[in-house]
């Protein structure tokens, strides 16, 4: 005849089996929730702070000029996000006038006409626009000129369901952006290339339009019209931004005329759309810092895009 402690020994152990098929039970239905929804619903939509995470993981790396350890690692981190979201990634070396190499990334998924969104993930050498001129030899660390841009791809690279757009899209990663006006360097030299290239490239030959996002975490953002863009892309994706209510960041206003990572495309007859935000008072300063940058900066552009893109790219 069991004791009454055997008896409690027993009713505890069913008792703790129990809690736990139940708990097996909850988890793998969270999970298959989980399947079930990202599978009819699709991923969950741009997220900012998400962005803003990929920011901070390349301020982490600290200055990134072409060349240097800090580089390489940025290549590595934009690569393995990448592919752990089952894009298909390519690696695109090409010279520099120093004799060294750049290296630019290319990513793709989807089918139907290409599509392709660009940023460049160096820093600038120097600091030469700071206000302290004993801070002008210092890098630049780059939270919004460089981080910015290819956060807002990253995080695309997750949210975008590619399907819907009717396009493979390409996203690129450009090297060797930003030493223009220093010996031995110049301006956008890794889209130069890119561009020289793509009949080499093993997808995204055929670009239909090519869309740059540039300095765009400003948490001051405003977005003017970039004035040597193609104007029937820019105007679609203005138009896009006022449908969703954020014309007063996407401003329908002239702005300047920069020379970007989008020049090169235009030169090659390709229609092409630089989104920057070019009024920043840290550019090429020590000050281009993580504070400067807003999640809801990035959410923004990100989601003009994420719309625009699910939409079709509609723009001719």
């Amino acid at each position: 005849m069991k004791t009454l402690l055997e008896r409690w020994r027993v009713r505890r152990s069913e008792l703790l089996l129990g809690i736990l098929v139940l708990g097996c039970f909850g988890y793998g239905g969270h999970l298959g929730w989980g399947y079930f929804s990202h599978a009819v619903y699709g991923p969950p939509p741009f997220d900012g702070d998400r962005a803003l995470e990929h920011v901070q993981a390349q301020v982490d790396l600290g200055p990134r000029p072409t060349g240097s350890l800090a580089n390489r690692r940025t290549r590595v981190l934009i690569r393995q996000h990448l592919e752990a979201l089952d894009w298909q990634v390519y690696a695109h070396p090409f010279a520099l006038p120093n004799g060294d190499r750049g290296e630019n990334l290319l990513a793709w998924k989807g089918s139907g006409p290409d599509l392709l969104l660009g940023a460049h993930f160096d820093t600038r050498l120097f600091a030469d626009e700071d206000p302290d001129p004993d801070l002008r030899t210092r890098p630049v660390v780059g939270a919004n000129d460089g981080a910015s841009g290819v956060a807002v791809l990253m995080e695309l690279a997750r949210a975008l369901e590619t399907e819907k757009t009717g396009h493979r899209i390409c996203l690129a990663f450009f090297d060797a952006e930003d030493n223009g006006n220093i010996p031995g360097w110049h301006w956008i030299l890794g889209s130069a290339a890119f561009a020289a290239d793509l009949d080499l490239l093993p997808a995204c030959n055929d670009p239909t339009a090519v869309v740059i996002v540039d300095m765009v975490g400003d948490s001051r953002q405003e977005l003017p019209l970039e004035r040597t863009s193609t104007p029937e892309l820019q105007a679609a994706i203005w138009q896009q931004a006022a449908n969703l209510g954020l014309d007063d960041w996407f401003q329908p206003v002239q702005g300047y005329s920069i020379l970007d990572d989008h020049h090169p495309f235009l030169n090659a007859g390709i229609p092409a759309v630089d989104i920057i935000d070019f009024d920043y008072p840290w550019w090429h300063t020590v000050g281009d810092t993580m504070d400067k940058v807003s999640a809801d900066s990035l959410w923004r552009v990100g989601t003009v895009l994420e719309t625009w893109l699910e939409a079709g790219a509609a723009w001719r």
